[in-house]
């Protein structure tokens, strides 16, 4: 890997290029030129007005080493949600630091770094818990902020070359040996959302030594919620999907599997546990989710929710990584346009099961799983299929993932990585 010189604290355009994926309107994306990143927020699409000439000498420049296409990203491509027209893409963002601003103290230039998708201050109340999916200094309008994503505060996202980084000394993951890192650049890459979602999600149902597990949804998260679990000791883990590849590759990454569109779950969990119960639910689908059985070709919004439930046994608890919008204008009724589902909580009354929602707060785990990949211990890059590409094969890539491609789409902006 080349690194730029240094321009500490620099403010001013750069002459260098910057090239990014994005938005352009339902079903299309395109490379376009975008502006080199500097140290303060400029005004742009989906940028808040109350962010626009924020300062960030806090920040690092990042030239990206590898960033991934994520199923959150393929929500707003479809046109699920309000995102703007020319809207820069990406989220899960590995980079090396070629710039830093005047505040940065403990990175420096040269640096590999894994960065959360949720961006986050440090400094306030939440981030002080560790919550730091819902900061409440870097979105104006709610907490909770990332890059590149829908009513997120605006920050640019990291499907580019470059990208700015705020708060880095807080927000990055720094490894601790770059060769070594970039041996292993396809599990690392995960660290930055999927591999700490899906973890969260078996981490917030209780899965430990000896649990059953039932996962909704073979995607990526999924696939990372299943290796999770496993790590954390289940002794079952079984992957729900209406999609042949994405169950095929669950079963070879050591889960059972359930085809939802032979009927319902319950039945089919019977079959291989001999009770129709697990001990733990990971929701790794979201709100596009299908009907099961017969309605398997429809969308119902509140179907895997609702399974879930049903199949958790009583005193259990539900892990929900899977994304919830407020707003979408694709859904199939008006409630599903405003986030607003038919939720059996009759059934999760009774049954006493525990929920948790929302951004996982990617810094209490990745620098656990850091340590798990880089000991061997977990091979999350196999796992979920991740394949390189090129910033100029991305369009090609959202169209397969969108058609339900088995694979884990890793931009390679300045061709890195070996194929």
């Amino acid at each position: 890997m080349t690194t730029t010189a240094a321009r500490t604290g620099t403010t001013g355009a750069s002459s260098t290029g910057n090239r990014a994926v994005a938005y352009l309107e339902p079903g299309k994306v395109e490379v376009q030129t975008i502006d080199y990143p500097t140290f303060e927020l400029k005004d742009g699409p989906g940028v808040n007005p109350a962010n626009v000439g924020r300062r960030v000498d806090h920040g690092v420049i990042l030239k990206l080493v590898a960033t991934n296409i994520c199923g959150s990203d393929q929500h707003m491509v479809r046109g699920r949600t309000t995102a703007p027209p020319d809207l820069v893409l990406g989220h899960e963002i590995t980079g090396e630091v070629v710039e830093k601003g005047r505040d940065v103290e403990f990175l420096q230039v040269g640096d590999l770094v894994s960065v959360p998708f949720n961006i986050a201050c440090g400094r306030c109340r939440n981030c002080k818990e560790r919550k730091t999916g819902i900061c409440l200094n870097v979105n104006p309008d709610r907490p909770g902020s990332a890059y590149g994503y829908v009513d997120m505060g605006g920050w640019v996202g990291g499907q580019a070359e470059y990208v700015l980084v705020p708060y880095a000394d807080f927000n990055c993951l720094r490894f601790p040996d770059k060769d070594r890192a970039m041996e292993k650049i396809l599990d690392l890459t995960m660290l930055s959302d999927i591999f700490p979602t899906g973890f969260h999600g078996c981490v917030s149902a209780g899965v430990g030594v000896g649990s059953t597990v039932y996962v909704a949804g073979a995607g990526p998260v999924g696939l990372a919620a299943a290796v999770g679990a496993q790590l954390l000791g289940a002794a079952v883990v079984i992957v729900g999907d209406l999609n042949p590849e994405r169950l095929a590759r669950a079963r070879e990454n050591g889960c059972e599997t359930v085809d939802v569109s032979q009927g319902d779950p319950k039945d089919q969990i019977e079959q291989i546990l001999g009770v129709p119960e697990v001990d733990c639910g990971v929701d790794a689908v979201g709100f596009e989710a299908r009907g099961h059985g017969a309605g398997a070709a429809k969308e119902a919004p509140a179907t895997v929710l609702n399974s879930l439930m049903q199949v958790t046994a009583a005193g259990g608890a539900l892990g929900i990584p899977g994304l919830y919008v407020t707003g979408d204008p694709g859904g199939v009724d008006e409630a599903a346009k405003k986030g607003s589902l038919s939720l059996d909580l009759g059934t999760g009354w009774a049954k006493s099961l525990s929920f948790t929602t929302g951004q996982c707060p990617v810094m209490k785990y990745n620098r656990q799983l850091m340590m798990a990949i880089l000991h061997d211990k977990v091979q999350i890059a196999k796992a979920v299929g991740a394949t390189p590409i090129s910033l100029d094969e991305a369009p090609e890539a959202y169209a397969k993932f969108d058609a339900g491609a088995p694979q884990k789409f890793v931009i390679d902006p300045h061709g890195v990585i070996p194929r």
